[in-house]
């Protein structure tokens, strides 16, 4: 089920889904169904990606689009694709679709090009240099679906890539409002509480609320 605000053909639901379900390749019509679908392609696009080890070069924005594509090529036309509409989510509004191909051009340049790949010195330069990334890519929001999961993957990627492995989110999910406040917060350029937010995963720290 989409969580997001969008308008024209992006916006279509598969017939007989109640709105529930976009419109996808394989006809199916039950959220639990696609969600469990997206869940598989997922794990597969984690074994594919970092199974035998997580790329040890530089990333680019090309990557990131490939591993949306190979993710969620099965079930939607429009995988790998930046989208080309505004959206939305619960009032607050995403980068806008016509600077799309200049954000991501800096967000190469100026997040990837400069953190990747991921050598910090510290803990305290991990945490930033996962959190601005995080940040950044959620805010840019280049995809009409399934953004923050792909974002997951890179922060997953560029930990694997300082040495730390794929990380344990289960906490973020079960503290939503946090993790939606530290991305409003950073449209606002405060990463702090997505910093504490990866602090907390790295070390098993709970957030005050």
């Amino acid at each position: 089920m989409s969580r997001y605000r969008v308008v024209g053909s992006a916006a279509e639901c598969e017939p007989g889904s109640n709105g529930l379900v976009l419109r996808n390749h394989l006809g199916i019509t039950d959220p639990a169904v696609m969600e469990a679908m997206e869940r598989d392609l997922l794990l597969d696009l984690y074994q594919t990606i970092i199974g035998n080890g997580a790329p040890t070069n530089r990333l680019r924005i090309s990557d990131v689009i490939r591993w949306h594509r190979q993710w969620l090529q099965p079930v939607y036309a429009w995988a790998g694709m930046v989208r080309t509409f505004n959206l939305s989510k619960e009032g607050f509004a995403f980068a806008s679709a016509h600077l799309l191909p200049d954000l991501l051009k800096a967000f190469e340049s100026e997040y990837l090009g400069r953190l990747t790949p991921f050598n910090p010195d510290s803990m305290g330069a991990l945490i930033r240099g996962l959190a601005e990334v995080h940040v950044e890519f959620v805010l840019i929001h280049p995809f009409r679906e399934g953004n923050g999961r792909i974002a997951r993957l890179l922060a997953d990627v560029m930990a694997c890539q300082a040495g730390i492995g794929p990380l344990d989110y289960s906490e973020w999910d079960r503290q939503r409002d946090l993790y939606f406040a530290a991305i409003r917060a950073g449209a606002v350029l405060n990463v702090t509480p997505m910093e504490d937010l990866f602090r907390q995963v790295l070390t098993g720290g709970i957030v005050d609320s």
